[in-house]
C-alpha cells in the first residue's frame, strides 16, 4: 500500500511533504476498504495488542452534516479524502485534520447528492503524473483533481459522465478502467475509461435475447424488470485480470409473479473478465428472491490452504449469515453446497423456486430459526410477550414464503451479514460482525380479482393488526387476542381509539402511530363492509405488495429475541471451522440491570492489522473497540460523538499509525452528526 512521496501541489498545501525514510515511513489506504481484494488488511504493527491501550484522539473533524455518515477514507501521500453526505470531498491533512480544499458538487449541474455514500475511488498514472478521484453525484459521475479539488473538465462531459443510476458503494480500477455498479437503473455491470469517461463494456444484468441466462426470465422481463445491481461493491483479482461482482434482488423485491424463472443474474457471485467484461463463472446465491435477500457486501478476496495445497479464494456474505467460498479462477466451491427444500408460497400467480443453496461449512454465523427458546429473555414480560407473537406469527427459517399471513422474518433483512462486509487476515482467518435482528414479513392484498383494490383502512390493518386479531377480524382467542368482528357494536369509537393509544391486556400502546393511519385503521375496523377504493389495473388476478420493512422490537424498544443482538466472528477458512464468536456492543441500560451484554445491531465492517488487531466501530451504542484477532478479547473501546456505521481506515504519516473512522450515526434510531475521529498513540 506504499505510494510515491505527494505530487508537489499537495506537498505546499499541506506546508509539508511525508517521506519514505527509515525514520519517516508512510503508508497509504489508497483504494477503499483497503485495497482491490476488499479484505479490509493493514501490514501495519505500530499499533498492536501491547500498546493499544494507550491510544488516544488525535484529531477530529466536523464535516458539517448531520446524516449516515458512512464513508471509508481514502489517505493518499498525507492527505485524507473523505465524501461527506452531502456528497462534497473534503482534503485534510491526515496528520491533523485541517481542511486543505472541498469540492462541493453544488457548483455543478447535479448540485448536492444525498447520503450514504461510502467511498471514492482514487487513480494516478505514476509515469504520467496523472491522478484523480471519482466520485457519484445524482447518477453522475465525476473526476475531480486530488491536488485543487477542481473538476476535471476532460472528463466526459465537462467533468462528469451520465450513469443513469445510482452509486453508494465506489467502483474499482483496472488499468484505465473504472467498473462500477449502482443502485436502481439499468441493471448492468459497466467499464468506463478514467481519462475520458468513454464506456468501454458493459455486462447485462437481465440478459437480453441471445444472452446467456436469458430463458431464466419470461421472455421480455429483460424490457421491463428492474433492480439487479451490484450496488455493494465489487473486488478485483489484479494480476489474473478478474474482477468480482455480488448483485441484488430483482424487483419488486417481494412479489416475482411476473417475473417467473431463476432470474439470472440477480443475487450471483459473478466472475468477469476485467478487460473485457466477459463471464468467467457464476453462482447464485438465491434463486427467484422474494425476500429481499441481496448480497450485501462485496466478494473478499483471500488464500487459504485446502485439501493440502494452496488456492486463491473469494468469499462471499450473506443476509442469512451464510458464507460461500469458491475457487476464485474455477468457481468451483472449496466444501459442498446443497439445495434444500424451503416453503412454497400461496400468492396466487407466484411460482416460488423449489430449493436453495446451503453450503455444509463453514458452519451459518447466527441462528437460522426463530423457535419459542429464543423468546426474549430481558424480562418476564417481554418473555411472554415475543411467545405470544411467535407462537401467533411462526418464523420458517431463513426462506419463509411470502404471504398475507404475517411471519417473522429471521435472519433479518439487515442481517446477518451487511454492507460493512468482511476482512481477512494473510493466515485465511475471515472476520465478520453479524445482526440478529427479527422482523416483520406480510404481503398485502392490492387488487382482488375483480379488479378492486383496498380501502387504506384495510391495507393499514393488514400491515398493523391482522398478525394478533386475524385478516378476518376473527382474533386468536388461545392466544388471548380478542376478535374486532362487529367491535362498533361492544364499543363506541372513543374507547377502540382510546385502547390503540395507550394499549391495554396484550395490546401494547401505539402512540406514535401517524393520526391520519390509526384513523383510517377504526374506520375499517368500525365498519370493514364499507367499499373498497378503485384500482386501475386489469381484471382477473390479484396482485400483492410488500407490507413495509417492520423491524420486531420489545415494548421497551430492544429486539424481540433472546441475545445476542449483535456478533463478531472470526471464521478460520483453511478448515471451514468457526476459530471465535463475542458479542458486539452493548446497552448501557440494561447492564446497569444486571443483564449480561446483548449485542447490538451493527453497521460497518472491521479492519484486521498486522498488529494483531481488530478493530471496529458498527454498533448502536457510539463506542469504537480493538479486539485481538486470534481470540476475540476485548483490548481497548473508545465512546464516538455518534456511532460509527461505517469501516475504519488505517494509515501511517511521517512515521506515525493513525486509525481513522466516520462517526454519523442514524442506523438504529441513534442520533445522527458527521464527524471524522482519528486515533494514535502518544507522540
Amino acid at each position: 500500500m506504499s505510494h510515491l512521496p505527494a505530487t508537489l501541489a499537495v506537498a505546499l498545501l499541506l506546508g509539508t511533504a511525508p517521506t519514505l525514510t527509515a525514520g519517516g515511513k508512510s503508508t497509504d489506504w489508497p483504494v477503499y476498504l483497503g485495497g482491490k481484494e476488499r479484505n479490509l488488511y493493514s501490514p501495519l504493527s505500530q499499533i498492536n495488542r501491547e500498546n493499544v491501550t494507550e491510544l488516544e484522539l488525535a484529531w477530529s473533524y466536523d464535516t458539517g452534516h448531520k446524516a449516515e455518515y458512512q464513508a471509508n477514507n481514502l489517505i493518499v501521500g498525507g492527505v485524507l479524502y473523505t465524501p461527506t453526505a452531502a456528497r462534497q470531498i473534503d482534503a485534510l491533512n491526515a496528520s491533523t485534520g485541517k481542511r486543505i480544499w472541498r469540492w462541493d458538487p453544488q457548483d455543478e449541474k447535479t448540485g448536492r447528492g444525498r447520503q450514504r455514500q461510502r467511498g471514492l475511488v482514487y487513480w494516478e498514472n505514476e509515469q504520467g503524473g496523472e491522478r484523480r478521484l471519482l466520485t457519484g453525484v445524482k447518477g453522475h459521475l465525476f473526476a475531480v483533481d486530488p491536488a485543487t479539488g477542481k473538476t476535471i473538465r476532460e472528463f466526459g462531459q465537462n467533468g462528469s459522465i451520465n450513469l443513469g443510476s445510482g452509486l453508494n458503494t465506489p467502483g474499482v480500477i483496472y488499468k484505465d478502467l473504472v467498473i462500477v455498479g449502482g443502485v436502481g437503473g439499468v441493471g448492468a455491470v459497466r467499464a468506463y475509461d478514467v481519462r475520458t469517461g468513454k464506456r468501454r463494456w458493459i455486462f447485462n444484468l437481465i440478459p437480453r435475447p441471445g444472452e446467456f441466462g436469458h430463458d431464466t426470465w419470461p421472455e421480455d422481463a429483460w424490457k421491463t424488470a428492474t433492480g439487479v445491481m451490484p450496488w455493494c461493491g465489487q473486488s478485483l483479482d489484479e494480476q489474473r485480470g478478474i474482477v468480482y461482482i455480488a448483485t441484488k434482488t430483482a424487483e419488486p423485491d417481494f412479489y416475482g409473479g411476473k417475473r417467473h424463472g431463476m432470474n439470472l443474474f440477480a443475487n450471483c457471485v459473478l466472475a468477469l473478465d476485467a478487460a473485457t467484461g466477459k463471464r468467467i463463472w457464476h453462482f447464485q446465491i438465491v434463486h427467484h428472491d422474494l425476500l429481499d435477500k441481496d448480497l450485501p457486501c462485496p466478494p473478499v478476496l483471500l488464500t487459504v490452504t485446502h485439501g493440502g495445497r494452496k488456492i486463491d479464494a473469494v468469499a462471499q456474505g450473506t443476509k442469512h449469515g451464510l458464507l460461500f467460498v469458491f475457487n476464485r479462477v474455477t468457481g468451483e466451491p472449496l466444501w459442498p453446497i446443497e439445495e434444500r427444500p424451503v416453503p412454497q408460497s400461496d400468492l396466487v400467480g407466484e411460482k416460488a423456486w423449489p430449493t436453495q443453496p446451503f453450503p455444509t461449512k463453514p458452519e451459518p454465523l447466527m441462528r437460522q430459526r426463530y423457535t419459542e427458546d429464543d423468546a426474549s429473555n430481558i424480562s418476564p414480560s417481554t418473555h411472554q410477550l415475543t411467545l405470544d407473537r411467535i407462537r401467533a406469527s411462526p418464523n420458517f427459517g431463513p426462506f419463509p414464503a411470502p404471504s398475507l399471513k404475517e411471519t417473522i422474518m429471521f435472519p433479518g433483512y439487515d442481517g446477518g451479514m451487511e454492507w460493512g462486509g468482511g476482512a481477512a487476515d494473510p493466515d485465511g482467518i475471515y472476520y465478520v460482525n453479524i445482526n440478529e435482528m427479527p422482523w416483520i414479513l406480510q404481503m398485502i392484498e392490492t387488487k382482488r380479482a375483480d379488479g378492486a383494490g383496498l380501502a387504506r383502512g384495510e391495507r393499514d390493518y393488514m400491515t398493523n393488526c391482522s398478525a394478533c386479531h386475524g385478516i378476518n377480524l376473527k382474533g386468536n382467542p388461545q392466544a388471548g387476542f380478542p376478535p374486532l368482528v362487529d367491535i362498533a357494536k361492544r364499543k363506541p369509537r372513543a374507547e377502540v381509539e382510546k385502547i390503540t393509544r395507550e394499549g391495554a391486556g396484550r395490546m401494547p400502546a401505539y402512540a406514535t402511530m401517524p393520526e391520519d393511519k390509526r384513523q383510517a385503521i377504526l374506520d375499517y375496523v368500525l365498519n370493514p363492509k364499507a367499499p373498497p377504493g378503485p384500482e386501475e389495473s386489469d381484471k382477473g388476478q390479484p396482485s400483492y405488495a410488500f407490507g413495509g420493512f417492520r423491524r420486531w422490537l420489545d415494548p421497551e424498544g430492544y429486539p424481540a429475541i433472546k441475545p445476542p443482538w449483535g456478533t463478531l466472528n472470526a471464521v478460520d477458512l483453511n478448515t471451514g471451522e468457526l476459530k471465535w464468536k463475542v458479542v458486539l456492543g452493548e446497552y448501557a441500560a440494561l447492564t446497569k440491570r444486571g443483564i449480561p451484554p446483548t449485542g447490538t445491531e451493527n453497521y460497518g465492517g472491521p479492519v484486521v492489522t498486522a498488529g494483531g488487531l481488530l478493530f471496529i466501530g458498527a454498533t448502536a451504542d457510539e463506542t469504537f473497540r480493538a479486539f485481538d484477532r486470534d481470540n476475540g478479547k476485548l483490548l481497548w473501546k473508545t465512546k464516538l460523538p455518534f456511532s460509527g456505521n461505517a469501516t475504519p481506515s488505517t494509515y501511517m504519516v511521517n512515521g506515525r499509525q493513525f486509525i481513522v473512522i466516520s462517526a454519523g450515526g442514524g442506523k438504529s434510531n441513534r442520533p445522527r452528526g458527521g464527524m471524522l475521529m482519528a486515533f494514535a498513540l502518544p507522540e
